[in-house]
């Protein structure tokens, strides 16, 4: 196992080095070549890309592959994200796809194009905020500007589709 996990470059000494036995401990070498060629079609990663992401998120092994494709296909497709961009924050793909990367997207989408995010801000920051501070800085700020936007944010976040973002 420590092998296995030396070979996704996590260090010896890296606080990573418990996640990436974890990661390993039921795979042997080939199923782990077989998921790491995965994510590479998958998130369209090289294999420098994929040296940068695993030994900051080796539990990316354990997602599924009907997730990793639907949250890769989320990220690149819809958010536009660059495949870099994701390898060098590989913990993106631990979050809940309904529950967290969906619905603040939808939020940063909605408050851009009204105008009311008057900088540009990193969707990586934007998602990896806890839930409270989001609020404070996404939701709270635009009350009279969007009066909706945090039940609609709510209702995302409970895995439902806002028709829209209403803004009056």
């Amino acid at each position: 196992m420590v092998a296995c996990a030396k070979a996704l470059c996590v260090p010896h000494g890296s606080g990573m080095l418990g996640k990436a036995l974890e990661a390993v401990a039921f795979y042997d070498e080939e199923k782990i070549a077989t998921k790491v060629d995965y994510l590479k079609k998958t998130l369209r990663w090289s294999d420098t890309e994929v040296g940068i992401a695993l030994p900051k998120a080796p539990m990316v092994l354990k997602s599924s592959k009907d997730r990793l494709q639907c949250v890769s296909e989320f990220l690149i497709s819809e958010v536009g994200l660059e495949p870099w961009y994701i390898a060098h924050r590989p913990a993106v793909l631990s979050y809940s796809l309904d529950g967290r990367l969906r619905p603040r997207y939808y939020v940063v989408k909605f408050l851009k194009e009204n105008g009311l995010l008057h900088r540009d801000r990193d969707y990586y920051s934007a998602v990896a905020m806890t839930p409270k501070v989001f609020m404070e800085k996404f939701i709270c700020p635009h009350k009279e500007a969007a009066p909706h936007l945090a039940e609609d944010y709510a209702a995302a976040c409970r895995g439902e589709v806002p028709a829209r973002f209403r803004f009056t």
